[in-house]
This record gives C-alpha cells, sequence and structure tokens, in this order.
C-alpha cells in the first residue's frame, strides 16, 4: 500500500490523481498503523508549517513517521510543505519543531533581487546539483511548477542532501534526498510530464 498522510490539507486528491494515472491506487489515510505496513508513505501539503506540524501530533502521525521513516526505512516522498517539514524547526509565523531529519531551518524568501516576488509562485527551472533518482530521465535543468513563501535553508552539515536548486531571487532548495527520504518543493502533480515523471521515478524506489 501506497499511503498518502491526510492531516487536513494539501492537494491529496490531486496527488492521489497524478499516482492513479500511473496505474497506482494509493490510500488517503489518517491511521497512524497504516504508516507503518505502507510501501511507500507520501506528505503533500500547503499551508502554515505550525498549522501542519500541530495536526500531525494530533492524529498521532508524527510518532508514526517517525516509526516507518527513520525506524523502517520506508521509502519517503515529501511534496511542498512535506519538504518543509523535513527541517529541524520553521520561523514561518513563530518557531515551530519539524521532524528533524535534515538539519536546517525553514525560512522566508528574502529575494536579493527586486525583480522577485514573494511568494516564488509559478513555473521555474530547477538546476540538479547531483545524481538524483527522481530526476532520471528528465532534460537538463528541469521545469516545474512551485508556489511557496518559505524555504528549507539547510545547515552546513547537511547541505550534501541538496539535490536540486531553485532561482528567484537567491538559490532555494529545490529538492532534498537522504537515505529513504526524498522531498521536492515544487508540486509534481502539477507540473505536467516532468511531474508524472518525478512520481514515476519515485515508485521505481519501492
Amino acid at each position: 500500500m501506497i499511503a498518502i498522510v491526510d492531516y487536513g490539507a494539501g492537494n491529496l486528491k490531486s496527488v492521489l490523481n497524478a499516482f492513479r494515472a500511473l496505474g497506482e491506487n494509493p490510500s488517503i489515510t489518517q491511521n497512524p498503523a497504516d504508516l507503518h505496513k505502507a510501501a511507500a508513505i507520501i506528505l503533500p501539503g500547503v499551508g502554515a508549517f505550525g498549522d501542519g506540524m500541530g495536526k500531525l501530533r494530533q492524529l498521532e502521525l508524527y510518532d508514526a513517521l517517525q516509526d516507518a521513516v527513520i525506524g523502517g526505512k520506508v521509502p519517503f516522498l515529501g511534496i511542498c510543505l512535506g519538504l518543509q517539514f523535513t527541517a529541524d524547526r520553521s520561523f514561518e509565523m513563530g518557531e515551530f519543531p519539524g521532524l528533524g531529519w535534515i538539519k536546517g531551518e525553514v525560512q522566508l524568501i528574502v529575494p536579493q533581487n527586486g525583480k522577485f516576488r514573494v511568494p516564488h509562485m509559478g513555473w521555474n527551472n530547477i538546476e540538479i546539483l547531483q545524481e538524483a533518482p527522481l530526476f532520471k530521465g528528465l532534460e537538463e535543468d528541469p521545469v516545474f511548477y512551485f508556489v511557496h513563501s518559505y524555504y528549507l535553508h539547510p545547515a552546513e552539515s547537511d547541505k550534501r542532501f541538496i539535490s536540486s536548486t531553485v532561482y528567484h531571487g537567491a538559490d532555494l532548495t529545490a529538492s532534498l534526498q537522504k537515505d529513504n527520504i526524498f522531498a521536492v518543493q515544487f508540486h509534481p502533480e502539477k507540473s505536467q510530464q516532468n511531474g508524472i515523471k518525478v512520481l514515476n521515478n519515485f515508485l521505481e524506489l519501492i
């Protein structure tokens, strides 16, 4: 079973439909027990970091994610806010602890060039920094759809886990990979053929 985590936020149906287009039939779930028996876990999301993490804890999904992904090495894909949750903490509307899988902080995008506005919304190419299974078979500098005002800034020790960046007045983390943990800041479910390819590549890792 592929589990799509439902904590009350995010493009659950569009993510579900994207996987169905690939012949899969994931389950949208709020049941912590489902994460323990899942072949893979998808954590999508839009909205505020603090609210989302609070909901994960309220639904007892926080501990289930730690057990399944860190303890059980279940393949994990975080999407948008799901990528930001992997950080130690976020400074979006306060300070809130994250899952702590990547040493770093979620910070407001501050473009160094006044031509760029926040939120970062629309189509952008990414720069792939290292061999990345999620981007296998894609053209150089592929284009994806972004909607976000905050980004994950890894600590120096964990910058090696950045697999791609996107430029929006500054170089921002666009994707991460660490062992069985994969995460993208963009929305593959809204990124047409490139996004479908990323999701298919993830399925091949299961």
